[in-house]
C-alpha cells in the first residue's frame, strides 16, 4: 500500500495528539502533510512533532481548503458545530474525511453530508471508535455466529465518571449543549452507534427521560465560591475540588485531562490556570445546561429492544452491556475485557477474556485510523460508512426531541424529508 496523506484541521487532544499518533506510528503508511489550527503554539507543536513545514500551516480551515488538494485525506476535528463548513469543502475539493464524532447537532447538516459524500464518491467516516474495539467485535461475532439464538433485548450502561463527566460536561468543552451539542449526541452517540451495529436493523422508535439534577446552582455548599481556589471551604470532602484532581488523580495525566487545562502539565501551570480559568470553576457554578444522566429505550424494525442509560455518578469511566437471546444471554464489561456466554439447555457459561489496553477507547482509536488508512489507500469496506453514522446520529437527535417534548418518537417520521 502508498502512504497515505492527510491534512489535519483542529490540533486538539483528539485531532493533534490521538488519531495523528497513526502518522508517528506508522509512517510508512500514512503522513500528516499540513495542518490548520487557530492556536499558534498548538500549531507550532504539532508541526514541529510531525515535520511539517511552514508553508504547509495554516491558521484557518479555509486557507487550507481553498487550495488545490494537496493530499489524499482531511481528518476534521475541530468543535461539534464547526464540523459541517470543513466537511463540504473537503468533499467538494476531493478529500475523503474522517470525522470526528458528533458529525453536527443540526439534523439537516447531518443528512447533507451524507448526501454529499455519495454525491462526490468519497469516503466520509465518522469516528465511531467503539466498532473497532476488541471487546464489541467480538460480542458482535457471537451474535453473528447465533451463540445466543435470535437476539431479543439489548441492556446498556454507560459510566461516564464523576470526574470524567465533571472535567468534559460541566468545566469542558462539551457542558453547554449551545456551544457544542446534548449529552446524548455528543458523548452518547458512540452508544447509539453500537446498538444500530448489534441489533442489525433500523429503529423504529425511540423514547427518552433525563435531566441535569446536581450540577446546578441550588446543590452549592453554602459559601462556596465560584472558582476552587479562592478558599472553598468544602475542599476535603468536595470530590470534584480541580486541584486535587488535577494534581493527584491518576486519569488526568493518564487520560491528557491536563492538556485540556494547561499546554505544560507542571504544578505551577496547571495551579496558574485553575485559578480563574474554566477547568478551575466550581462544579456548583459553571454555565453547564447538558444532562447529568439520562436514559432511553429503543424498539427496532426487527422487534429488538434495547435500554440505554448514562449516568455521571460513578467512580470508574466504563461500559457494562447484556445481550438476551432465545437459546442464551451475554453479559459483558468492556473495560475489565470480560464477556460471559451463557446457554440455555446446557446451562454452561463460557468466559472470554479479552486484551484491552487502558488507552484510547481500549485500543479503538489506533485500529479504527488503521481500518481508515486502508480504505483510502487499498480501497477496502470498512466497518461503518456515512449512511449507518447518520442513522446513528439521528437516533440520538430523536432520543433528545422525546427527552425534550416528553413524546415517544416515530423515526421513520422523524427523518422523513417533510418532517418539521
Amino acid at each position: 500500500m502508498k502512504q497515505v496523506t492527510c491534512i489535519l484541521i483542529g490540533a486538539g487532544l483528539r485531532g493533534g495528539y490521538v488519531y495523528s499518533q497513526y502518522a508517528l506510528d506508522h509512517p510508512n503508511e500514512f503522513k500528516v502533510v499540513a495542518v490548520a489550527e487557530p492556536d499558534p503554539d498548538r500549531r507550532e507543536a504539532f508541526s514541529k512533532k510531525h515535520n511539517i513545514p511552514q508553508g504547509m500551516q495554516f491558521e484557518s480551515y479555509k486557507e487550507i481548503l481553498k487550495r488545490d488538494k494537496i493530499a489524499d485525506c482531511a481528518m476534521i476535528c475541530t468543535q461539534d458545530r464547526m464540523h459541517y463548513e470543513p466537511v463540504v469543502m473537503a468533499l467538494e475539493k476531493g478529500y475523503h474525511v474522517l470525522c470526528e464524532k458528533p458529525m453536527s447537532p443540526d439534523k439537516e447538516e447531518i443528512i447533507k453530508m451524507g448526501m454529499m459524500a455519495k454525491q462526490y464518491d468519497r469516503i466520509l467516516s465518522v469516528c465511531h471508535v467503539l466498532r473497532y474495539s476488541p471487546f464489541f467485535s467480538k460480542i458482535k461475532s457471537l451474535l453473528d455466529e447465533k451463540k445466543i439464538g435470535q437476539l431479543m433485548t439489548i441492556q446498556h450502561i454507560e459510566e461516564v465518571g464523576y470526574w470524567h463527566h465533571a472535567h468534559s460536561f460541566v468545566r469542558g468543552n462539551w457542558r453547554n449543549e449551545k456551544e457544542s451539542s446534548p449529552m446524548i449526541l455528543q458523548k452518547c452517540c458512540h452508544d447509539m452507534d453500537i446498538l444500530l451495529w448489534l441489533a442489525d436493523s433500523s429503529c423504529n422508535k425511540i423514547n427518552s427521560f433525563g435531566r441535569l439534577t446536581y450540577f446546578s446552582e441550588e446543590n452549592a455548599p453554602e459559601g462556596a465560591p465560584e472558582y476552587c481556589m479562592d478558599g472553598c471551604n468544602q475542599r476535603d470532602e468536595c470530590p470534584f475540588y480541580a486541584p486535587r484532581f488535577y494534581l493527584e488523580h491518576s486519569k488526568a495525566v493518564e487520560d491528557g485531562l491536563v492538556y485540556a487545562v494547561t499546554d505544560y502539565a507542571d504544578s505551577e501551570h496547571i495551579l496558574d490556570a485553575l485559578k480563574k480559568g474554566p477547568y478551575g470553576r466550581c462544579v456548583f457554578h459553571s454555565d453547564n445546561t447538558v444532562v447529568d444522566h439520562q436514559t432511553v429505550e429503543i424498539e427496532f424494525e426487527n422487534q429488538v429492544t434495547a435500554s440505554f442509560l448514562m449516568t455521571a455518578f460513578t467512580n470508574q469511566c466504563a461500559r457494562r452491556i447484556r445481550l438476551m437471546g432465545t437459546k442464551g444471554e451475554i453479559k459483558g464489561d468492556m473495560e475489565a475485557g470480560i464477556i460471559e456466554v451463557t446457554e440455555f439447555v446446557s446451562g454452561t457459561k463460557e468466559i472470554i477474556k479479552l486484551y484491552t489496553p487502558t488507552k484510547g477507547h481500549s485500543g479503538s482509536d489506533m485500529s479504527m485510523m488503521k481500518d481508515f488508512v486502508r480504505m483510502v489507500g487499498e480501497g477496502k469496506k470498512g466497518k461503518t460508512n456515512a449512511d449507518i453514522s447518520v442513522e446513528s446520529h439521528l437516533m440520538a437527535l430523536a432520543a433528545e426531541e422525546s427527552r425534550v417534548n416528553e413524546v415517544v418518537v416515530n423515526f421513520k417520521q422523524y427523518t422523513s424529508p417533510n418532517a418539521e
